[in-house]
């Protein structure tokens, strides 16, 4: 039998935690719940977590500082809750080092298939098979034991998702990844909706690598298919 995962959830709205609370201890996970951000971090700080659900319109504390200082100090999945639907507010939250986000309202049979998505990813023992990859005339080296890359030298940090997201598109340079693919590849979850979030990764790792749509040098779009990763013999 697994270990039971202990899972924390922020949320001040009674009714959508009591809910997410019921979803996810049916799933047979301990749930935490809190209600502002400053208690749920002293008790973080204190016990070993497995997953963060977190909404980010809290009383105080706001959500997004409240992510900020969680990958302080653990790189465990993020999942944001938020009634903000324009893409900058996502990108802000993902940028911070959230896994996934649900929009409100959302189906808590979903967000209990996402928590599992993402507890069986962070479970995984199936690492790339290479240990380094050096790609861009050796600009860019990526460690996947070190979960460590660098760029001309300088370390970038990305969120474990980022992270995925990258170590998959440079294994193979020139393939096309659709993001039906990477969704999967990722997170291992098959939401419609997800699509949304890796694009978001794209974006946060592009700028992270001083590059933009436009501009790609490295993480390609292919318009109508999906994205790739330069090849170094083009």
């Amino acid at each position: 039998m697994s270990a039971v995962s202990r899972i924390v959830v922020v949320e001040d709205e009674t009714r959508i935690a009591e809910v997410v609370q019921s979803y996810l201890e049916r799933d047979g996970h301990m749930v935490v719940h809190y209600t502002t951000a400053e208690e749920a971090l002293e008790d973080m700080r204190r016990h070993p977590f497995d997953l963060l659900v977190l909404d980010l319109m809290l009383p105080g504390m706001s959500g997004e500082e409240m992510c900020r200082r969680v990958r302080q100090f653990s790189d465990v999945p993020i999942i944001m809750l938020t009634a903000k639907g324009a893409e900058e507010d996502l990108l802000a939250g993902l940028q911070l080092g959230a896994d996934d986000y649900l929009t409100k309202p959302f189906s808590p049979r979903e967000l209990a298939a996402r928590v599992r998505a993402l507890l069986r990813r962070a479970r995984s023992s199936d690492e790339p098979q290479v240990d380094v990859l050096i790609r861009a005339h050796g600009r860019l080296k990526i460690d996947a034991a070190r979960r460590r890359t660098t760029l001309d030298g300088s370390e970038i940090p990305l969120t474990e998702s980022e992270f995925r997201l990258l170590i998959t598109l440079a294994r193979f340079p020139g393939r096309v990844y659709t993001r039906y693919e990477l969704v999967n590849k990722i997170q291992g979850c098959e939401f419609e909706g997800y699509e949304r979030t890796i694009d978001a990764h794209v974006k946060n790792l592009r700028r992270k690598m001083g590059e933009d749509a436009r501009q790609a040098s490295l993480i390609q779009t292919v318009y109508g298919r999906g994205y790739r990763f330069a090849d170094d013999e083009r």
